[in-house]
């Protein structure tokens, strides 16, 4: 019975601090930020959706190549990293909800190149199109716009969660939509979600700029900043940690939907069952991970056993069957997500809050550096050397960040000052 009474109590303090957490917006925040957490979740559900299918659906089509399969998976990062930054530019000059709008277009038309295309360079096309509506600096350009300084954190915690929770989904949902319709009813789908995406853009409420602008002008952005963030060594070791991490995912979702059919026997129409499983189970070990933010307090400890449970993940996968597959996934899944929330965090507090939107931006720019390169290569390890090839540079990568990380992130004494 106290058993009971301590977990309902424990119930009620977290529903009492969500709640606490949430009210603090105003009306027009809370508006904001949802329909803002909402946009992320359409945006990156039709990005991420096609993740687990391109290696199977795609494999038929004319002209597919083990290698062109690996740039349909990781194409839009170029666009995404090498656009980031002017579509930013261009919502500092104009209504950043026109830009958005901008983008999202630029989605939905790279999603029906795709969905209509029969050959493989079609495809590349539209992941191409599709990366080239490259938002996200606006939106969070525009989050800043809506909210206050002292509510900013925390409607960017919202909006990171919103991204976990749609590669999640997407990876359900993905081999679910493609049980009916293939790769191109996913394609179709993913340009219904950008039109939706612009109906969300439709209802914001005009943010004040003036707010922004002199918030703008009492930090003083500087020419140098670039310089600065790029000059921290422990923001260093972040960026190129999140582009090894996201090298890691495009590289190995090149290789585990065929393993899944290929080794573990599961037909693809069963393939979301399997992801399902795999994130279920992996919410514990993610949960012990970054319970109590001990992430700071101790960021290379974390992120060293994090990145331990991910390499478990790809020898059990390198191995193969039914029952190390699975595991593989589980594990790989575990360590993957929880690096995932925590480098965006550690890399916001190792940033200097006068540059720490610039810091940001080369944050989220390495990481779609990472997609591109990770699927690029990953299906030139698969073209030249097959699946093994793949499982062993990739473990060799992350050997070798383990290796960097404990290295240089250790000995950096912004590390200890941040944390």
């Amino acid at each position: 019975m106290s058993a009971e009474i301590c977990r309902d109590r424990d119930n009620l303090y977290f529903y009492l601090r969500l709640y606490i957490y949430v009210s603090s917006f105003t009306p027009t925040e809370t508006r904001a930020v949802s329909m803002l957490a909402t946009l992320y979740v359409v945006r990156m559900l039709g990005l991420f959706m096609v993740l687990p299918l391109i290696a199977v659906y795609s494999a038929d089509m004319t002209g597919a190549t083990p290698f062109l399969l690996g740039l349909a998976v990781g194409a839009y990062g170029l666009t995404q990293s090498t656009l980031q930054i002017p579509m930013g530019w261009l919502s500092d000059r104009i209504d950043r909800r026109w830009v958005i709008v901008f983008g999202l277009s630029l989605l939905m038309l790279g999603s029906v190149v795709a969905a209509l295309s029969s050959s493989i360079w079609g495809v590349i096309a539209g992941r191409f199109l599709q990366g080239a509506g490259a938002i996200a600096s606006a939106t969070m350009a525009l989050v800043a716009d809506y909210t206050r300084v002292e509510q900013r954190a925390k409607a960017s915690a919202i909006i990171g969660g919103s991204i976990a929770i749609a590669f999640g989904l997407a990876l359900v949902l993905g081999p679910t939509f493609a049980n009916f319709g293939g790769l191109q009813g996913v394609f179709s789908v993913t340009a219904l979600l950008a039109t939706a995406g612009i109906g969300v853009v439709c209802f914001l409420p005009k943010p004040d700029r003036r707010a922004a602008a002199s918030r703008d002008a009492a930090v003083g952005f500087q020419r140098n900043r670039l310089a600065e963030v790029l000059s921290i060594k422990s923001l260093n070791t972040m960026y190129a940690s999140i582009f090894a991490l996201h090298f890691l995912l495009m590289a190995v979702f090149v290789v585990v939907p065929t393993g899944l059919e290929s080794e573990a026997g599961i037909a693809r129409e069963h393939h979301a069952l399997a992801y399902l499983g795999a994130l279920v189970f992996s919410v514990p070990g993610i949960y012990l991970l970054v319970k109590g933010r001990r992430y700071i307090q101790a960021p290379t400890q974390t992120l060293l056993i994090s990145l331990t449970v991910l390499l478990l993940g790809l020898v059990a996968m390198a191995i193969g069957g039914f029952v190390a597959t699975l595991v593989g996934l589980w594990l790989f899944f575990t360590g993957f997500t929880a690096l995932e929330a925590m480098l965006p965090s550690l890399a916001s507090i190792y940033a200097p809050e006068s540059s720490r939107g610039t810091a940001m931006g080369v944050f989220a720019s390495s990481q779609f550096i990472g997609v591109f390169f990770g699927g690029l290569l990953g299906g030139l390890l698969l073209e030249l050397s097959g699946t093994t090839g793949v499982w062993l540079g990739m473990s060799l990568l992350t050997l070798l960040w383990a290796i960097v990380l404990g290295v240089s992130h250790s000995t950096s004494p912004e590390t200890s000052n941040a944390a």
